[in-house]
């Protein structure tokens, strides 16, 4: 008998892997991004203070006006501009990109791209 494969806890695991090498610090803090059904959050974590320093979604008044879909990889490419925007803004130009266990691909890969064309460094 195949067991079923439960991709919430092999993600889970996995985001636990990359984070036992994954760490921010002031100098380079660590982007890091949920991604829900409905929506895709993004932070800039100091991790040895415990802080988010920046934070964006798809759920911002800013955004909420401009997107027709919160479920796209168009929405999660704002994000990133917007996260990278204001990180900039904040005096951060370097991140360590946390893709918080999923695969570098769709929303996920459109977020980071998003955020280096606004000119943050992973």
């Amino acid at each position: 008998m195949l067991k079923k494969i439960k991709r919430n806890e092999t993600r889970k695991k996995r985001h636990i892997r990359v984070r036992q090498k994954v760490y921010g610090t002031p100098e380079r803090p660590r982007l890091n991004i949920y991604r829900s059904n409905n929506h895709i959050y993004a932070q800039v974590i100091d991790d040895i203070d415990g802080h988010t320093l920046v934070s964006a979604s798809t759920l911002d008044k800013e955004l909420k006006e401009k997107l027709p879909s919160s479920q796209n990889k168009e929405a999660a490419k704002l994000v990133g501009e917007l996260v990278g925007k204001r990180a900039l803004d904040k005096g951060i130009n370097e991140v360590v990109f946390d893709r918080g266990g999923h695969i570098y691909h769709g929303r996920i890969r459109e977020l980071a791209e998003g955020a280096r064309e606004a000119g943050l460094k992973f």
